[in-house]
């Protein structure tokens, strides 16, 4: 079965390609099982993945495809177990990431200044031949004073 996005999904939809649209449950969530006028059934998937995109409730997917003009649907809650827990990516995991992304454009910031104080410098440059003898002289010299 092919997955699309729900670009692809709603110019497919817009095409007149969509002959109808299932809501599958499984576990607590729900996912869109889509057939088409072509033959080929094709599962909602995430964005950017091929991964399905679960949905907490028929009600939020509905929402989905009122906006894209589908109201037919029909809901097969064959494998739905409201108590069941998901094992999807969580609310910590999501914090992490969101941290991670603050701490990385804190960094770009930081970086971004310190080169532009670098070049606001008013000293000369210094040739990059000098600097690389002058760090070899402290290696050297700090590599004998380790040695003995």
């Amino acid at each position: 079965m092919q997955s699309i996005t729900l670009e692809q999904l709603r110019a497919t939809a817009n095409a007149g390609g969509v002959v109808g649209v299932t809501l599958k449950a499984e576990g607590s969530g729900f996912y869109m099982e889509i057939s088409t006028l072509n033959g080929q059934d094709a599962i909602l998937a995430k964005a950017r993945s091929t991964e399905p995109r679960r949905f907490g409730s028929p009600n939020s997917a509905l929402l989905v495809l009122r906006d894209m003009g589908i109201s037919v649907v029909q809901l097969d809650a064959t494998h739905w177990n409201p108590d069941q827990k998901e094992v999807t990516q969580n609310r910590d995991n999501r914090a992490l990431a969101m941290r991670q992304a603050h701490e990385a454009a804190a960094y770009n910031q930081w970086l971004a200044s310190e080169i532009q104080t670098s070049l606001d410098d008013p000293r000369p440059n210094i040739p990059h031949e000098d600097v690389m003898d002058e760090m070899d002289a402290e290696i050297a010299a700090w590599s004998t004073n380790q040695r003995g």
